[in-house]
């Protein structure tokens, strides 16, 4: 009995012994780290921000959030987008708009007009009993209404006179060609500048002290006479932003009157194509 309890009071003593020994390790780790922290030199504030940013810490929340304010920024920018196009509109007054619309309106017109035109010839070819005299006959009226858009027949006819002051000489030939192209979208069938007939193939050009058309010095002021529906022609030149306003910020005088009889005399020599022939097909 003796002999147990001694033995035990051994180990037990070896025990503590043990831990007692193993305690000075265990500090000696915790002394060596610090030993080491304390030696690696301080982190700079860059530093310190590069570690904080980077590698990125993004969660999916994150991202879906992201996503939604990139879609609502592309919805954004379009809306913008749409809305400058449409601010020369918006800034317009009501008359001009219904103007605007009414134009469009007489366009749409004139081709359906165009259409059941060109449907009634040709009922008539197919219903006529003598084809070939009504054949002849729309050949001739053909033949007149493309004389008319070549230039080498007079015309006359409701539309207007448009008179181009120019004391400046500021206005340049792309400024008058813009005008012939204004006055053609709106209908215009025959125009006359000066003295110069204007067709599908006429050219302007700058020159000092006015323009050149067709080979033709033509000076200011620039006479326009134009044959068409007047209640289309005029509207077309004053709306805002249109050829009137353009011509104005040149400096230049315009005036634009309707008549109900327009004649255009100036007449282009018709000329045989070099190449150009009939086809049998």
């Amino acid at each position: 009995m003796d002999g147990r309890t001694a033995g035990a009071e051994s180990a037990s003593q070896k025990n503590e012994a043990g831990q007692k020994g193993s305690e000075p390790a265990v500090g000696a780790g915790v002394d060596a780290a610090a030993d080491e922290e304390a030696a690696a030199p301080p982190l700079t504030g860059r530093q310190r921000l590069r570690a904080g940013l980077w590698p990125p810490r993004v969660s999916r929340a994150q991202l879906i959030v992201a996503l939604l304010l990139f879609i609502l920024g592309l919805g954004l920018a379009i809306q913008v987008r749409s809305t400058s196009d449409s601010s020369a509109l918006r800034g317009a007054r009501q008359e001009d708009l219904v103007r605007i619309l009414d134009e469009l309106d007489n366009r749409s017109q004139r081709l359906t007009d165009e259409q059941r035109r060109l449907e009634g010839q040709k009922t008539e070819l197919e219903n006529s009993s003598d084809q070939a005299e009504e054949a002849r006959k729309q050949t001739v009226e053909k033949e007149q209404q493309l004389g008319v858009l070549a230039g080498t027949v007079a015309a006359q006819g409701p539309g207007i006179n448009l008179t181009i002051d120019d004391p400046h000489h500021s206005v340049e030939a792309d400024k008058l060609l813009d005008t012939i192209q204004e006055l053609r979208a709106a209908g215009a069938e025959a125009i006359q500048v000066n003295n110069v007939r204007v067709v599908a193939n006429t050219s302007l050009s700058d020159l000092r002290g006015g323009v050149e058309i067709d080979g033709k010095t033509v000076t200011p002021p620039y006479r326009f006479k134009v044959i068409g529906k007047p209640e289309d022609l005029e509207p077309a030149l004053n709306i805002p932003g249109g050829v009137v306003q353009t011509l104005e910020k040149e400096q230049a005088k315009v005036s634009v009157a309707r008549e109900q009889k327009i004649i255009v005399d100036a007449l282009r020599e018709a000329k045989r194509p070099d190449y150009a022939r009939l086809s049998s097909q």
